[in-house]
């Protein structure tokens, strides 16, 4: 197959970038995008020139390092997937293909399509996690735990920390994220401890790295590679409140 592409090309952060052609042909349909760059790059270092700068792990949808916008969608056109899922028999032979790095300011672009996510991480850093003694892993069943509960909060903890909701929302809102994170420790028995202050410190990161709010879109829903409901935002929002009454009160 052979495709044109316009791929985002800046040299690091305080530079400004620009749309770059390339010609790639004789790619396998079978080939990821991530592995169709890989070929770009091959043939741009055998003519002497700078490759193409991305960021991948996994290449498995489970690391979420692939942040990657193709032709104005997060993760590309495939969804529900990363876009080291994407393969390039979903685009026709001979299309123009248009890969940036996701648009969001909390991301900053650090060179060509690689971008700062620790935003996301320090979100998760200000209370993603539980108050447990050291030592030898519990008895599974000595903590009985509904099976919708642990259903709910196996799903919400799936979230891979792409940051693809934020890249999909008008508003570069990274509720969905936060939702997920929130909830999954939320809906445990594990996360009672930590609960109130969990919530707060976590939506309270989350505004101080400059997301934008929720307004019900549901673009975040509909490219995120786990298929995370947007229900979760409304969970979020419940918790919120109540944890801000019970700090008005007092308790």
């Amino acid at each position: 197959m052979n495709f044109k592409l316009r791929i985002w090309r800046q040299r690091d952060a305080k530079s400004r970038g620009k749309l770059v052609k390339y010609d790639a042909p004789d790619i396998p349909a079978q080939a990821s995008l991530l592995e169709m760059l890989d070929i770009v790059n091959e043939r741009l270092l055998l003519r002497g020139e700078e490759p193409i700068a991305f960021d991948s792990d996994c290449r498995e949808g489970i690391c979420g390092t692939c942040s990657l916008t193709v032709n104005g969608e997060a993760h590309g056109p495939d969804h529900p997937g990363a876009a080291c899922e994407l393969y390039m028999r979903k685009f026709r032979d001979g299309e123009t293909i248009i890969v940036e790095p996701f648009r969001v300011k909390s991301f900053p672009v650090i060179k060509d399509l690689v971008i700062d996510r620790s935003a996301l991480d320090r979100i998760v850093q200000a209370g993603g996690f539980i108050s447990a003694r050291a030592g030898s892993a519990p008895e599974a069943n000595s903590i009985p735990i509904p099976k919708h509960d642990a259903d709910l909060s196996m799903e919400a903890a799936a979230c891979i920390g792409c940051g693809a909701c934020a890249a999909a929302c008008p508003n570069a809102s990274a509720m969905l994220f936060t939702a997920a994170k929130v909830s999954h420790l939320a809906l445990l028995p594990q996360g009672e401890p930590e609960r109130t202050k969990r919530v707060v410190s976590m939506v309270q990161a989350m505004d101080a790295e400059g997301f934008g709010n929720c307004t019900n879109t549901y673009e975040c829903e509909a490219v995120c590679p786990a298929e995370i409901s947007a229900s979760f935002i409304a969970k979020l929002n419940r918790e919120y409140s109540k944890a801000s009454l019970r700090r008005s009160a007092g308790e």
